[in-house]
C-alpha cells in the first residue's frame, strides 16, 4: 500500500494545489526520489525530515519546503503519526516574477537556491484558509488562484523570512530541538528539559535556537501548536477542548494567543475557512 494519499484541490493553466498525506513509516532515510515539478510545500501537520546531498531541513508548519525539479532526495520520519502538507505548483514565469532574484539560481531551468525558508502567521494562516476553502468547495477558482499567489508571495517575500546566520553545527542542534517540541506539541516543557534532550546548556541552545530561527523556544512552541489549530478548527465545535488538548491553559489563553498571531478570535477565523455568519 503506497505511503501516500493525494488529493487534487485546483489545476489551473497557472496553479496546481494538492493536499498530500503521508503515513510516515519510513522511520529512515528513504530510497532517494525527485519532484517532476518545482513546487512550494507547506506542511501543516505532522513532522518529516528532507535529506538533499548533505543538507537536511526538519519540515514543519514553521517552514515551507522549495523543490526543485528533477533534484533527487530523500525524507525520513523520526517521529510517529505521519504528516500532511499543502503542494502549491505556480507556473515558472509567475515565479520568477514572484521569487526575489538572490532566492535563484541563474539560468534554466528554475531552480531555488535553498530547501526551506521560515514562513510567518500570516503565510499559515493563508495554507489554512486556502486548503479548507478548496475541500470544502467554497473557492471558485479564481479566488483560490489568488489566494494560492498571495500564499506563495507571502512565503517567499525577503520581508517574511528570517535568514539563518548561523553555522552547520547550531541549525543542527536547532532541528533536534524542533524535533524534541513537536514530538509531544501539548507537553509543557522547560527550557532544562528540552535542553537535556539535545545534549547542551540550556543557555547554547537558547541563543541558538534565537540565532537561527530569530525567535526564542517559547514563541517557536506557541507558533506549532496555533499552527495545530489552523488544520483542526474547520470542523470543530468545542474550542475549549481544542486548547487543552493543544497543550493551552484554558479557552482565553488560546483565544489571546490566537487573536493576537492571526489577527481574528478563532471563531472568527472558523467563520471566514467555512464562510459562515455569526
Amino acid at each position: 500500500m503506497s505511503d501516500f494519499t493525494v488529493h487534487s484541490l485546483l489545476k489551473t493553466p497557472l496553479v496546481t494545489v494538492r493536499d498530500v498525506y503521508c503515513s510516515g513509516r519510513c522511520r529512515h532515510k528513504s530510497a532517494e526520489e525527485c519532484a517532476n515539478a518545482t513546487h512550494l510545500v507547506f506542511p501543516y501537520r505532522g513532522v518529516y525530515v528532507r535529506h538533499v546531498g548533505r543538507d537536511e531541513a526538519v519540515a514543519d508548519a514553521s517552514q515551507v519546503l522549495l523543490f526543485n525539479a528533477h533534484e533527487g532526495y530523500s525524507v525520513s520520519h523520526p517521529i510517529d503519526g505521519g504528516d500532511a502538507s499543502l503542494v502549491v505548483a505556480v507556473d515558472e514565469h509567475m515565479l520568477r516574477e514572484l521569487a526575489p532574484v538572490d532566492l535563484l539560481h541563474e539560468g534554466l531551468p528554475l531552480r531555488f537556491r535553498k530547501q526551506r525558508l521560515r514562513i510567518d502567521a500570516r503565510a499559515q494562516a493563508l495554507v489554512a484558509l486556502l486548503r479548507h476553502s478548496l475541500r470544502e468547495g467554497i473557492a471558485e477558482p479564481l479566488e483560490a488562484e489568488g489566494l494560492a499567489l498571495t500564499l506563495a508571495q507571502r512565503a517567499l517575500g525577503p520581508r517574511t523570512t528570517h535568514a539563518a546566520a548561523s553555522s552547520a553545527g547550531r541549525q543542527r542542534l536547532v532541528d533536534r530541538a524542533k524535533l524534541v517540541l513537536t514530538g509531544d506539541l501539548a507537553r509543557r516543557w522547560t527550557l532544562a528539559e528540552i535542553a537535556a534532550e539535545v545534549g547542551v546548556s540550556p543557555v547554547y541552545l537558547t541563543q541558538s535556537f534565537q540565532q537561527v530561527e530569530g525567535m526564542p523556544l517559547y514563541r517557536y512552541q506557541l507558533r506549532l501548536r496555533l499552527a495545530r489549530s489552523l488544520d483542526l478548527i474547520a470542523h470543530c465545535e468545542d474550542l475549549t477542548a481544542l486548547s487543552l488538548e493543544l497543550g493551552f491553559s484554558s479557552h482565553s489563553h488560546f483565544s489571546a494567543a490566537f487573536q493576537q498571531t492571526y489577527g481574528r478570535s478563532p471563531t472568527e477565523f472558523r467563520q471566514a475557512a467555512l464562510r459562515k455568519s455569526a
